[in-house]
Parts: structure tokens; C-alpha cells; sequence
């Protein structure tokens, strides 16, 4: 019981998807302007996340291992479809704020390094404990980076007034920087060196070392 909870709330902050692995920095950059877009691509995620870990994980015993990466991307493109159609059919305006991002969870390296990595490997269970602790890790992170994004690029947060702005009235003056991709860059390197900083153990080794030798001339 306890290796089957650590799958799921492993990835959360001990091995983040992100923060560790570096792994959906493409979405992390794109879709969280707002934290309203940023909620919805987590939830999009985490659900072809869960559901194409699990779909995998119950046909790896008659998948061959030569076409092994065709079945996962057709599988994880079908779900992501689904989803997309799904997002389109019930928040069409969200859908289009979205724009080509929910389709591009089929090239999502975190979804088919999973699948590659764990859920080929595992039974349903675990893998759908890792689907979900993943897909829950890499939520955590666009939820912050968009929280901080709207917050201070707007003065709001899901659409209600948080920092009265300058153009309403009140004294808040927007970072417009915080409305560009750049901004979520730095916001994601100062979460990496906060977390590192807390959890040294997750500073990778160098991998090499500089050794000054001191001068032996004679002056």
C-alpha cells in the first residue's frame, strides 16, 4: 500500500515532472497567462495522463516491442482527441484561449515518457497512481506559475479583482512582462532554484570538476 501511495505523491515534489525532470516546459510557458487556462490544461493532461497509463498498462503483455511507440502515440492521440472535443463541445470560449495547445499534449514528452517508462513496465494500479501523481506534480507547478502571472499582469485571479489596476481606479500598476512567455521562463527558474535550495538532494553532480593548481614559478 504504501509503494503503491508513493507513486502518487512522489511525483508531487520529490520527482516533479517540471521542477526535476524538466519535462512540459512547452505548456508551462504557453497556456498559463491565466489561471483559469492553466487549470484546464492541467485537468486536460491529467486526464489523458491517467487514462493512457491505464489503457497501455492493460495491453502491454500483447503489445510487440518493435511497434511499441506507435501503439502508445496512437492510444495517447485518440484520448487527446477526445479530450480536445470535449474542451470544444462544453467551454468552446476556453477551447479557443487553448488554441493548439490541448492537441499538443500528443507531443507532450511527460504523457509518452510515462507510458514508455512506467506504465510498459507495470499493472494498472500503479500506473494509474503514477498518471494521476504526474499529472498532479505538473499541475502544481501551472497552477502557481499562473496564479503569479495573472495576479500580477492583471491584478486578478480566475477573472475576479485580487490588485485593484490604474485603469479601473486603484493603485496597481500591471507588469505587462508577466503576459509574456519570458516571464513564466524566469517564474519556472526561480521555483527550480527555490525547491533545490530547500532540497539540496535534487542538485544533480556536476559533470566535472575544476581543479585550479596553484602556481609553482619561481617569481
Amino acid at each position: 500500500m504504501r509503494q503503491a501511495l508513493r507513486h502518487l505523491y512522489g511525483p508531487i515534489i520529490d520527482n516533479n515532472p517540471v521542477t526535476l525532470q524538466i519535462l512540459g516546459i512547452c505548456s508551462a510557458l504557453a497556456v498559463t497567462t491565466s489561471l483559469s487556462t492553466a487549470l484546464v490544461m492541467c485537468a486536460a493532461l491529467t486526464a489523458v495522463l491517467v487514462s493512457g497509463n491505464i489503457m497501455i498498462s492493460a495491453i502491454r503483455a500483447h503489445i510487440p516491442t518493435t511497434i511499441r511507440l506507435i501503439v502508445q502515440i496512437t492510444i495517447i492521440a485518440s484520448l487527446v482527441i477526445v479530450t480536445d472535443q470535449i474542451i470544444q463541445a462544453f467551454a468552446f470560449e476556453m477551447s479557443e484561449r487553448l488554441s493548439i495547445f490541448v492537441g499538443l499534449i500528443v507531443t507532450n514528452c511527460l504523457v509518452l515518457g510515462r507510458a514508455e517508462a512506467f506504465a510498459m513496465h507495470n499493472p494498472v494500479v500503479p500506473s494509474a497512481l503514477d498518471g494521476l501523481g504526474n499529472g498532479l506534480g505538473y499541475s502544481l507547478i501551472l497552477v502557481i506559475v499562473g496564479s503569479i502571472r495573472e495576479l500580477f499582469g492583471a491584478g486578478t485571479l480566475l477573472g475576479f479583482t485580487i490588485l485593484p489596476t490604474i485603469y479601473g481606479g486603484g493603485w496597481f500598476v500591471p507588469l505587462n512582462l508577466m503576459m509574456l512567455a519570458p516571464s513564466a521562463f524566469f517564474i519556472l527558474g526561480l521555483l527550480i532554484w527555490t525547491i533545490r535550495s530547500i532540497r539540496p538532494v535534487q542538485v544533480e553532480p556536476a559533470d566535472f570538476e575544476i581543479s585550479i593548481q596553484p602556481d609553482r614559478r619561481a617569481p
